[in-house]
């Protein structure tokens, strides 16, 4: 990626010395798409749920930080896939976010008021796994609980 930058740079400080009007569009539109790709960055961490509604809370508390562009959580593997715009928010504002929610986090604990008014079928466990490759880890895991 980095040398197709310079690639890109290089060609537009050449145009810079022949046409001074018609580079510095080029140069600013660049310089955007830039900007944009890096500031973007995609997160995976666990999250205790149960259901199907527990995913609409989880992902609407995600949803609700500002600079989040996509989340989705995993019942099975009790994961989240995030994509936020670093220069927006930062890791620990969704991890809060989805605590706040009531939901339990891979490094903040869910909000024990907010976890009360969870519907029954939402209250999870507070030991089960997070972050589960598949059902093999999940096993391991669970002999290693007893």
């Amino acid at each position: 990626m980095k040398k197709v930058i310079l690639s890109v740079a290089i060609i537009v400080a050449m145009g810079v010395i022949s046409c001074k009007n018609e580079t510095k569009k080029v140069e600013d539109t660049t310089t955007t798409e830039v900007s944009n790709e890096i500031a973007m960055t995609d997160l995976s961490f666990g999250v205790r749920g149960n259901c199907g509604m527990c995913k609409e809370t989880i992902e609407e508390a995600v949803n609700s930080v500002d600079g989040v562009s996509a989340a989705n959580w995993d019942k099975d593997k009790k994961k989240i896939d995030v994509s936020f715009d670093s220069s927006k928010t930062n890791e620990m504002a969704i991890h809060n976010a989805i605590a706040a929610s009531g939901y339990d986090t891979e490094k903040v604990a869910g909000n024990e008021e907010a976890y009360n008014n969870l519907p029954g079928c939402c209250q999870y466990d507070h030991e089960m796994m997070m972050n589960q490759s598949g059902e093999m880890k999940s096993e391991d895991h669970s002999n290693h609980n007893h």
